[in-house]
Order: structure tokens, then sequence, then C-alpha cells
């Protein structure tokens, strides 16, 4: 009996606000989903199309300030510029992650945590042995590294898989920590031009804008106007300056994310009254992201002129695009599903009994689908000139698309298993609004 109560149980239901708000995200992920695939496709049939100059013309039409440094392309505000709107929801996700979500609790966090850093490592240690001998091609290795939760929730919502809560959950928080790694990633390896004074200067907006959401909470939470009055302006000077100094803009978006309060905001010093300004500042930016700003960064980065069956043959054979399809297709559920399978060997720990290894291999599955931050790190490791960077792009779409067709595989396979737990945890006989098993794991914490 002493040996039952020492061993923990990982990937459990865990408790109902958790898996309320984590399937919130997801719903409103979906749609974004569905509109990024839309967008990659209708940019590489228009880059292969008898139309395609018009396509690369409009890409590389350059606007802006160069006295400011903002003399970009469109490609490049798309990924420069749109991109940050979703590093921003970014930075919001994971300060809410740490603060209220799975992630403040170190013994709930380790196993995501975990696997986040094995899907990263074991993918990037493939890529480096197969570009050993293509030294041009060594700075691609983070491209695999990446998971698009809008994507792989797309491909859920196509199959209309009935995942349980435990592995959404699980999948939305690896994703997140994944995101971190990235946003690490590219701030050390992939700045351009490193410049102190104007990364000194950017402290100064990112402050204002944390004095700001922290003294006037309920002011920006209920003001339609004063978040686009007030605190864009600010942003966007944290932007540019943080583009002038050589490190890639989007990190100001996952700064200025970080400065946001999370908990809920009490009136007079009562009781909580309401959300977070960080879930007002999401609900409101997430349509804006996932409906423009991601599908149009998509359009501008997917578009590839492969050449034909002799462009293809030369991106198949090329090292980089090997090493991303390995990367994401086998490293990602291998890095995943062993470092949490080393987790119940080396822990007093077992996978819950509603679940088995196959499930976790698919989620493994669903994160090999790296699309929107592996784009952005192609572009930001081959430059225009390099073959390299077309290549990446062709290996980052034709990946997403094998993982996702393998996770259809294997979670349509279990989709009937999936169906009976859905319908367990949707069993409310009590009539309280807290299914019955979640009952004695929150208790009344699970209304709020």
């Amino acid at each position: 009996m002493s040996k039952n109560r020492s061993t923990r149980t990982f990937l459990g239901r865990g408790n109902f606000a958790e898996v309320t708000r984590v399937g919130e995200i997801l719903r409103m992920e979906t749609v974004g989903g569905m509109l990024l695939v839309g967008a990659a496709i209708i940019a590489i049939i228009w880059a292969n199309s008898p139309w395609a100059d018009g396509y690369f013309t409009v890409r590389d039409i350059t606007i802006g300030l160069p006295s400011l440094h903002l003399d970009l392309t469109i490609g490049q505000w798309a990924s420069d510029g749109l991109l940050a709107i979703f590093f921003f929801l970014t930075g919001l996700e994971l300060k809410k992650e740490f603060v209220i979500g799975d992630l403040r609790t170190p013994a709930t966090a380790l196993v995501p945590v975990a696997a986040a850093f094995g899907g990263v490592a074991v993918p990037a240690i493939i890529y480096v042995i197969i570009n050993l001998g293509t030294p041009s091609g060594l700075q691609g290795w983070a491209i695999p590294t990446a998971t698009d939760i809008a994507f792989a929730v797309a491909v859920l919502a196509i199959l209309g898989s009935h995942l349980p809560s435990a592995l959404r959950i699980f999948l939305l928080t690896l994703a997140v920590v994944d995101d971190l790694i990235a946003i690490v990633i590219i701030a050390i390896f992939y700045a351009d031009g490193f410049s102190l004074v104007p990364l000194l200067l950017t402290l100064i907006p990112l402050a204002a804008y944390a004095v700001l959401t922290h003294v006037f909470p309920r002011f920006f939470g209920r003001s339609a106007w004063a978040p686009w009055v007030i605190l864009l302006p600010i942003g966007i000077v944290a932007w540019a300056l943080l583009h002038s100094s050589g490190v890639h803009a989007t990190i100001a978006g996952v700064a200025l994310g970080f400065a946001v309060p999370v908990r809920r905001m009490a009136k007079h010093g009562g009781p909580d009254s309401g959300p977070g300004l960080a879930e007002v500042l999401e609900h409101r930016l997430r349509p804006l992201s996932s409906g423009f700003a991601v599908p149009v960064f998509a359009f501008f980065a997917a578009g590839v002129a492969i050449g034909g069956v002799d462009g293809f043959i030369s991106a198949v054979t090329d090292p980089v695009m090997i090493g991303i399809l390995a990367g994401l297709v086998l490293g990602k559920p291998i890095g995943i599903t062993l470092t949490t399978w080393l987790l119940t060997r080396f822990t007093k720990a077992r996978l819950d009994g509603s679940l088995a290894w196959i499930d976790v291999i698919g989620v493994g599955l669903l994160a090999g689908i790296g699309f929107t931050v592996s784009l952005l790190v192609a572009e930001l490791s081959f430059g225009p000139d390099s073959p390299h960077g077309d290549h990446a792009k062709i290996a980052i779409f034709t990946a997403s698309v094998l993982a996702a067709l393998l996770a259809a595989i294997v979670l349509r396979a279990r989709n009937k298993h999936y169906r009976k737990n859905t319908e367990e945890e949707s069993v409310d006989l009590d009539d309280d609004g807290i299914p019955d098993v979640y009952q004695g794991r929150d208790g009344e914490s699970a209304r709020d």
C-alpha cells in the first residue's frame, strides 16, 4: 500500500479550471490554424504558377524609413512586424503558465518542460549529424526544433479527434515551453549586427509599458481605446528600438507580453472581480494574430519556387532538407516520448491508467508540425541568395504534412478510446457546472 502512495501519476486529468482554460485557447487556435495552412498553400501555388513574378514582386516591395533602419520589404514587415503580435500572445501565454498554469508547480511542470527540451534537443542533434558534411547548412540547426500549436490544433479539428484533456494540456504546455526555447535561441543565435545603445534604450518603453499595465490594469482592461492609443504606441517604440539593436524585433513582443499582469483584477481592495489584463488583451488580440498576422506571415514566407521535378530533386538531396524532415518527423516524437519515458524510469511516476504510450507518441508526432517559428528560423538562418533557404521551406512544409498524416493515423486509431474518456469527462450528474470526474480534485476552486 505504501508503494502505491509513493507512486505519482502524470498526464492525469488535472483540475477543471485548467482544462477549461486550455480548451478555450485551443478552440480559438483552430480557425487560425486552418487559415495558416490555407495561406501557405495559396503562396506555394502562386509561387509556382505562370504568375509567380507577381508574387515575388509584391513580397519584395520595400517600404519604410531608412533613417530609422525600417526600410523593409513587405515580406520582412510580415516576419519582423506582424509576427511580433504572435510573439506578444506567446509572452502572455508563457506568463500565464508560469503564474496560474501548470508551469507554476514544479512537480506538474516537470513532464512537459522535460519533454519540450527533449523535443528540441533530439531534432537539433539529428539535423547536425546529417549536415556535418555541409558547413553552410549547419546554421539551420534550430529549424526543426519548433512546434506550431495552431497547425497542430487545426489537424485535430480536421480529424475530429476526441483527444483527452490531459493530452491537450500536455500538448499546449509543451508547445508553450517549446516557444520559450525558440525565443531564447532566436535572441542568442540570430542577432544581426548587434548594437548595445538601442538595446538599452528599449528598456525605457518596456518599463513604461510595465508600470502602466500594473498601475492601471482595470483602466486598460475596461477601456476599448486605451490599449490602442496608449499601449500600442509604446509597444511600437520598443519594437523599433529592438529592431535597431540587431536582436530580432519579435522578441519585443515577448517582452511586452511578460510585462502584462496576469492575475484577476480586484475592485477597491475587494475580492477578484474580473479577468486579468493578460486575459483581456489575449481575447482582443488573438483574432488579429490567428486571423491576420500569422496567415499573412505564412503567405509571404512559404512561397517558394520549387522549379519543377529537377528543383524538387535538388531539394530532396540537400542535407538541409533531409535534416529538417528527419528532425521534425522522427526527432520530435522520439525526443518527447523518450524523455517522458525516462522520467518514469528515474522518478516514482507512472503514466495515467487511462492513457497508453502510443498516446504520447501521437502527441509527439503532432509536435513535429513545425511551421510558423520554423519558417522564421529558416529565414534567419539562410540569406535570400542561399539555395538552402528555399529547400528549408520546402522541407518544413513537407515535414509538417508528413507529421500531420502520421499523427492522424495514430490518433484516429485511438479515437474510440478517446471518445469514451471524453464522455466520462462530460458527465455532470449534480448539475453544478463541474464534471463529476473532477469533483474532489479542485473543489470549489474549479469555479474560479
